[in-house]
């Protein structure tokens, strides 16, 4: 697979770009209140959903090689674009398999 192919399944489809946009909307979100409510709480909560099954995953191996601590903030955000680009990737690909089924000529018998 080349470059050009993972660009394309990550970013350059409806499907991917939806979702690329959902989770940039909640970052912006939670980004916005994080600096200027006097107490954001949980609102990071929101995009980790966005990334849920892999991010799950990742945050689970992640916290048994560590240990019980606290990740980094930067580590925190940089699970989350992996795992929100992956799963971009994945969504890409899920799309064109079902693209290609659906654009498949249909043969007849007979020789028409």
């Amino acid at each position: 697979m080349t470059a050009r192919t993972l660009v394309r399944l990550t970013f350059a489809n409806p499907a991917s770009l939806i979702y690329l946009g959902l989770v940039g909307a909640a970052v912006a979100f939670a980004t916005g209140v994080t600096l200027f409510a006097p107490d954001p709480g949980f609102v990071w909560v929101l995009p980790a959903l966005l990334a849920f099954p892999l991010f799950l995953f990742v945050t689970l191996v992640h916290g048994a090689a560590l240990g019980d601590g606290q990740p980094a903030t930067l580590l925190f955000l940089a699970e989350l674009t992996l795992c929100v680009l992956a799963q971009s990737l994945i969504l890409g690909t899920i799309v064109e398999a079902s693209r290609g089924r659906l654009r498949r000529p249909i043969r007849r018998r007979g020789g028409r």
